[in-house]
């Protein structure tokens, strides 16, 4: 990952408040065109409320953030982000294709074009046979399944995944990080929040955020030698003050 790269994602001393609590305290990164950028922290730490900041789904109480040059948040951005929610915002009562179907047309999709990302999207996540099963017949682990397949319809330049991988088996989530380093290659810009320690790994740099700060910043490596750390995990409890 080259460190000239331009900056697809710029944040700048972002804060989030509900009420008088705040939530994110003055967040600053950016994120490079076609890299895999990892949010990683607890339950609690923030990254779905920065994600949904980055995703145009909320507003910042402070500080700016640009996607592709655009100051968010922005409708007309939809096109351009697949975001995929840590909740599953499918319809039950609909079939998995009607669900495709639905979000292919907001995303402006249409014939030829919509079915042949329906069926490619489908086969990524193993859906396939289960195209015409209605979502409230689906287990949770298929659900995130569908959902991500949602979120790669539209061939998005930036992808925003909240915990992708939740509730599915070990084969699929391989098959789902080859796809995404595949994404990746192809210049799609990819921000994935976990807090599972080996996704961490596989991300080109990763942002780790603790009740609401941006405690580190760095590739793996760089992470883990800063803090003499032999793991990721090591790593996040010396940035946390945290003693293993």
């Amino acid at each position: 990952m080259s460190r000239e790269q331009a900056a697809c994602i710029s944040v700048r001393g972002v804060t989030r408040k509900f009420g008088d609590k705040e939530v994110l305290h003055g967040i600053t990164l950016t994120v490079r065109s076609g890299e895999i950028f990892g949010l990683l922290g607890p339950s609690g730490s923030g990254k779905t409320t920065l994600v949904k900041m980055l995703a145009g789904i909320d507003k910042a109480t402070g500080g700016e953030i640009d996607v592709l040059g655009i100051r968010m948040p922005k409708l007309q951005m939809l096109s351009r982000i697949g975001y995929m929610a840590q909740s599953d915002a499918l319809y039950a009562e609909l079939t998995a294709r009607e669900n495709l179907a639905f979000f292919g047309s907001l995303y402006g999709l249409r014939g030829g074009r919509l079915k042949t990302r329906m069926r490619e999207a489908m086969e990524l996540v193993d859906l396939t046979a289960h195209l015409n099963r209605p979502v409230s017949a689906y287990s949770g682990g298929m659900k995130r399944r569908l959902s991500l397949a949602i979120a790669l319809l539209h061939e998005p330049e930036v992808l925003i995944l909240d915990e992708p991988t939740v509730g599915i088996d070990p084969v699929l989530r391989k098959s789902i990080w080859d796809e995404l380093e595949s994404l990746s290659r192809r210049g799609t810009t990819v921000i994935v929040t976990t807090h599972v320690m080996d996704e961490a790994g596989k991300c080109h740099r990763l942002g780790m955020l603790r009740g609401g700060r941006l405690i580190a910043e760095g590739t793996p490596e760089e992470l883990k030698a800063a803090s003499g750390a032999a793991s990721i995990e090591e790593a996040f409890l010396h940035y946390g003050g945290v003693r293993a």
